[in-house]
């Protein structure tokens, strides 16, 4: 029988003890803790970082016998505990400075309550904290574990709430230099978050950190491998084969289709899921957007449209290895916070020739990701609900070569953008297409060839290419002239299926921003 699923359950105790099914990681804790002692490791939320946080509480608390069957029982490790201070900044909303003061106020004061130390709570916070680390190392030098260090600073990553981002900032950068003063009463340190930003912000006092958010020893710390899925659950997937009736290697690659796709390290060979989506996507026996659904951070969709980020450049851009690393609010780059949050993953990696630094190339992640996200942009983008049946209608169309529908399908999306939406910037209107084909093509077919540069744009459908060109403020033959001109068709000649070369004038002024006319030419392989 298939263990229980630990939906929700971040607590290495209530999970162990009430037999729910542990993925064993560890194999990498024991490395984690004998190999160094103050670590940063950062991924998406929903990814276990707080069930990490809590079994290492119980290991460094000696709870041995909670570990019986896994890879760490077997292990040459002490077992002797250690005092722990464990702090999550996870469970509310720091809108202003006192709340966050508060918030560590109150975890100094149970910790202290906890190991029956007295802390005045008339002094300083990092005064208090000083005296907390320096009265528990009388019982044992100190762990401390930090979850989710960087909420105070998301919660405020906008530039109408900058002032309260700053002053969180500057507190949490004199909490945390605390760690290294008092290096020498320390056992060993983690910090995790979904963000990194720069060490010459937050963590400008614990240059003794080590970042292993991108190290190969650790890229499967957090998130479960192929083969850890397959041979956790066996039984889910029959179950799942025979609800979708698909056999066995059909549900799998289905299921990497959706949910796979991480990576957290340079050389790849690592790709992890992510444990929420995965454990639902066996509870409810159904393939949903699972991770996307359980919350989505406004501020990312709000950060890319005042960027006036073009979208269509996203999938293959290249991010260096510095801008990668940390980031803050006076320089947010998307690309970096989108991939630092889950909506991008490294795709590969490859030398600069010209400097030699590391240059990440990025991806959507999965199915999932990619789908879920286009279609809340939309949504931002337009005020309007995506509606199934509006893609469907299009696909329907292009099926049976009705690029007069097609088009008219189009015309009313965007005569229903509301008119104070209506930027006077190319790449608004470039967003909306990139997501509307995008989502076209994702529907269509789940190994859709789908490119996109400018605004031009490419559909592949069973018996059809469509190749688009759209032309601002141009006429619709100069479009198709385009087209030809670059031959962007040759490519798909000779594949028994018919091709046609689609101009499209895109009339972009005051009066109207909205698509014109457009002209159509199949070509004959």
């Amino acid at each position: 029988m298939p263990k229980k699923l630990p939906i929700g359950i971040q607590t290495f105790k209530k999970l162990r003890e009430g037999d729910y099914l542990y993925i064993d990681k560890t194999k990498q804790i024991y490395n984690l803790i004998t190999t160094n002692s103050v670590y940063f490791i950062s991924r998406p939320r929903r990814f276990g970082k707080s069930l990490l946080i809590s079994t290492l509480e119980e290991v460094f608390k000696g709870n041995k016998e909670l570990f019986k069957g896994l890879d760490i029982y077997q292990e040459d490790y002490n077992w002797k505990e250690y005092p722990v201070i464990r702090i999550s900044f996870g469970g509310n909303l720091y809108e202003d400075r006192k709340v966050l003061e508060d918030y560590v106020n109150y975890s100094i004061d149970e910790i202290s309550k906890n190991y029956n130390i007295e802390i005045s709570q008339d002094e300083e916070i990092t005064i208090r904290l000083r005296k907390l680390i320096r009265k528990l190392s009388e019982i044992d030098k100190v762990v401390i574990l930090i979850d989710e260090y960087d909420k105070p600073l998301i919660d405020n990553l906008t530039q109408d709430k900058k002032n309260i981002f700053i002053e969180n900032r500057e507190f949490l950068k004199a909490f945390y230099s605390v760690f290294k003063e008092m290096d020498e009463y320390l056992k060993f340190v983690l910090l995790t978050g979904v963000s990194k930003f720069s060490k010459a912000g937050v963590f400008s006092g614990l240059n003794q950190l080590q970042d292993i958010t991108m190290d190969a020893r650790f890229a499967d710390l957090l998130g479960w491998t192929q083969s850890e899925l397959e041979k956790n659950f066996p039984e889910e997937i029959k179950m799942l084969a025979k609800k979708e009736n698909l056999d066995q290697k059909q549900t799998i690659e289905k299921i990497k289709h959706w949910y796979n796709g991480y990576q957290f390290s340079e050389n790849g060979d690592k790709k992890v899921y992510n444990p929420f989506s995965s454990l639902l996507l066996f509870q409810k026996q159904k393939f949903s957007f699972h991770w996307f659904e359980s919350g989505t951070p406004s501020f990312l969709i709000n950060l890319v449209r005042e960027k006036n980020y073009d979208l269509a450049k996203i999938e293959n851009s290249e991010l260096s290895e510095n801008v990668f690393s940390g980031y803050e609010i006076e320089n947010l780059n998307p690309l970096s916070l989108l991939t630092q949050t889950g909506y991008l993953t490294i795709k590969e990696t490859f030398q600069d020739k010209y400097d030699d630094t590391l240059v990440y190339k990025l991806a959507y992640p999965n199915f999932e990701v990619k789908k879920a996200f286009l279609e809340n942009l939309i949504k931002k983008y337009s005020q309007l609900e995506t509606d199934e049946n509006y893609i469907n209608k299009s696909i329907r169309a292009l099926e049976e070569n009705k690029l007069d529908d097609f088009f008219l399908n189009l015309q009313v999306f965007f005569a229903n953008i509301p008119y104070d939406l209506q930027l006077k910037k190319e790449v608004y209107y470039q967003t909306v297409f990139y997501c509307i084909f995008n989502l076209i093509g994702l529907k269509v077919d789940a190994e859709i060839k789908t490119n996109i540069g400018r605004i031009d744009a490419l559909i592949e459908i069973e018996n059809s290419i469509y190749i688009f060109e759209f032309k601002l403020n141009s006429s619709k033959e100069e479009a198709l002239a385009q087209i030809k001109e670059k031959k962007y068709y040759e490519k798909f000649l000779n594949q028994n299926k018919k091709v046609y070369l689609v101009g499209v004038e895109f009339r972009f002024d005051d009066q109207e921003k909205n698509i014109g006319e457009w002209v159509v030419e199949e070509i004959s392989g």
